[in-house]
This record gives structure tokens, sequence and C-alpha cells, in this order.
């Protein structure tokens, strides 16, 4: 046994600040909004972050816990099979109760007795590993909430403004490069160094890869736009026949968040709607749209072994960057035992990897080896695209 480690405990409550704080501009009626089925309400994300830290920590090692509701376990459980039932997703949006404010009583309620547990107790290392990949999903849902309030306040035709200072499309001024890549054997994944990761990432293995070319910048919204100028849109051999199918039927014809307004692109931002920046970093694009740009440049999308390792030669974070992986496990992937061995394993089938981070991904929270993964149609999240060839 030993003692919590300090650090710890003090990431944790960190952790649990930082939401509260990224609900602060929000009004009371923004917490409840579920305009599609991939999109929380805000509250439910409070709630479901603090059910984790109860059902997998409280419930489960302290003597005598007095779960704070009983009901709460039903509400905010997420995709937790084995735990229990659970509200359908699509109706999360449906419960005007519990309110906001109880459900701050509930986060104030576990995030001090975890506080009280770990400082009252002796705690082993397996169980210390638990608070960490709580306080790291909490980070995750940190970046979901921003997302969801950028879509919860996007889609409303007023375009309301999340926050004034929130800057989103931070310009790439150096010159551009195509970074070249010997073939050769290379090691992926996460090195055993007694640094957090997710299991997905671990499993260290040996990839050979033939000599490749990657850039150094991200695309931009001006490059684009020359793709949607020269109809891209339009032209089905660009297109994966799936795709071809979403864009028709869902009638996309330009990024999420784009807006022509007396003939001149705008993006709503979570600072509100501006024009348009051209030099900007493109963002909220599905792999549909990454895919057909690059096969318009003539060029690919880096697999994700390749942007491994090149991502030292650049710099990364601001986009979450599709690659042309699909999301499988590595060789020799084990899903952990118990409920957490539903957070990652179950989902490899039918998505593609995305790698780096982007401006809403928390503090801390990047890495490297770090495996995303959304399905192709999806692009709520700051997508983006580097090119390779």
């Amino acid at each position: 046994m030993i003692t919590s480690s300090t650090s710890t405990l003090e990431k944790f409550l960190k952790t649990r600040k930082l939401t509260k704080q990224l609900c602060e501009p929000l009004e009371i009626e923004d917490f409840v909004v579920q305009p599609v089925e991939f999109v929380s309400p805000p509250k439910w994300h409070l709630g479901h972050t603090t059910w984790f830290f109860e059902e997998f920590i409280l419930k489960k090692h302290q003597q005598n816990y007095q779960i704070f509701d009983e009901q709460f376990a039903y509400v905010f459980n997420s995709y937790y099979e084995s735990v229990g039932e659970k509200v359908i997703r699509t109706h999360r949006g449906n419960l005007s109760r519990p309110t906001v404010s109880r459900i701050y009583e509930y986060r104030n309620y576990v995030t001090n007795a975890i506080e009280r547990f770990f400082n009252e107790n002796e705690i082993s290392e397996a169980l210390e590993e638990v608070l960490e990949i709580g306080i790291h999903h909490e980070m995750q849902h940190q970046e979901l909430l921003l997302t969801d309030i950028k879509y919860i306040l996007g889609n409303n035709p007023l375009l309301p403004q999340y926050k004034e200072n929130f800057n989103e499309n931070k310009i790439e001024k150096h010159p551009h490069k195509w970074l070249t890549l010997a073939e050769g054997v290379y090691e992926i994944g996460k090195p055993d160094d007694g640094e957090f990761s997710y299991d997905n990432e671990k499993g260290r293995h040996k990839v050979y890869l033939n000599e490749f070319f990657i850039s150094n910048k991200l695309v931009t919204n001006a490059e684009y736009l020359e793709f949607m100028n020269a109809s891209g849109y339009q032209d089905v051999l660009l297109w994966h026949a799936e795709a071809w199918d979403w864009i028709n039927a869902e009638k996309i014809k330009a990024p999420a968040y784009w807006y022509l307004i007396d003939g001149c692109w705008h993006q709503y931002t979570l600072s509100g709607l501006q024009p348009l920046t051209p030099e900007a970093p493109l963002a909220h694009i599905s792999y549909y749209e990454a895919f057909a740009f690059a096969q318009w440049k003539d060029m690919r999308l880096p697999t994700e072994a390749e942007w491994e390792i090149a991502q030292e030669k650049f710099d990364w974070g601001q986009r979450w960057e599709w690659t042309e992986s699909a999301y499988a496990p590595y060789p020799n992937y084990k899903k952990p035992e118990g409920a957490l061995g539903e957070y990652n394993g179950k989902f490899m089938v039918n998505q593609k990897v995305l790698r780096g981070g982007s401006v809403a991904t928390s503090p801390e929270h990047t890495r490297y080896t770090y495996r995303n993964f959304f399905h192709a149609n999806l692009r709520w999240q700051f997508t983006g695209i580097r090119l390779a060839k």
C-alpha cells in the first residue's frame, strides 16, 4: 500500500475547478440543450464526470459510503453496459431535472468525498491509477463541453457568443515546408516511462514505413476555399461512395460553422460570428472532406504511424488531425478487466484515428501517442488536415 500522491489529488481538484470555470459564461437555459444525438447538454457533462468518481472509487472502495442520489447512476451513466441501466443518449436533453443547482451540489459532495478519502486512507497504486483515469476522463469531457457548447450556440439562429477572448484561430506564421522521413523500421506506441496513457496507446511496437513527405503546416481556410471554388463538393470522383451519399443527403457545401453572408464567408467561433480568416487553420471538417481535399490536391492523409514518427518535426495541437488509419488495436492489445475495459476497446470498429489535440483540449491532456477516434462523418470537434505525399 502507498499513500496517495499529493500531486495526483491536487490535479484532481484543479481539474474539477476548471470544469466549473468552463461553464461560467453559460446562461442557465444553455445547460439543458441537446440539438443532436452526439451533443450532450452541459449539465449532463457536469453530472457524468462526477458519477465516474462516485461509481468507480467511492462506491467500490469507501466503507459505508452514502450515495448522493440513487437515481443519478441511471441519469449519468454513459455507455458502461456492465455498470447498469442508463438514460438513452438521445434523451439527455429531455431532462429538466435534476436541476443545474442540484448537479452542482452533487459535484461538491463527490469532490469533497474524494478529497477526504484520499487524504485519510492508505491508497493502493491500482486505486490511484483509477483516480488518474478519472481525471483524464474529465479532461476529455472538458473538451467535449467546449465543442458541445459551440454546437449548441452555433446552431442557434442568433449565433450568441460564448466568450469574447476565446481565440480558436491562431495563424501558423512559419514558412511552409515538406518534411522528408526516410524509409525504415520505427517504433510507435506509448513508451513504458511511468507517465499516464490510455490502454489503446500501449503496446509499443515496430512498423515499417516507406519514405514519405509530410507538411509542416495545417491546411488553411484559404486553401480549402480553393477546393470549394473549384467545385470540389460537386466532383463525384473525389469522394468515397459513402461520403458522396452523405454530402448529398445532408446538403454539405462547406465546413461546419461557415456562413455565406452578402457574398462573403463568415465563421462562427466561440467568440462569436466573424469574417473568415483565410490564413487560419481549417477546422470542423469530416474525414470524408479531408480525404476528398487530399485527393483534389493529388496527395493523401498521413497514417497514424507516419504522424507519430514525424510529429517532433512540426508544431501540433491546434486541430485534431485526421489520419488514414482505421481505429484498431495495437498488437497484443488486451482490454482492462471490469467496466473500465469498456472505455476504449469496444469502439475499435468503423472509426478513424485522429492525432494531436486542439484549441479546446484541456491542459496536460495532449501527448504524441494519444489516439483519438471518431466516425468519418463527424465534424463538431476542431478537426483539420495535415497533408502527406
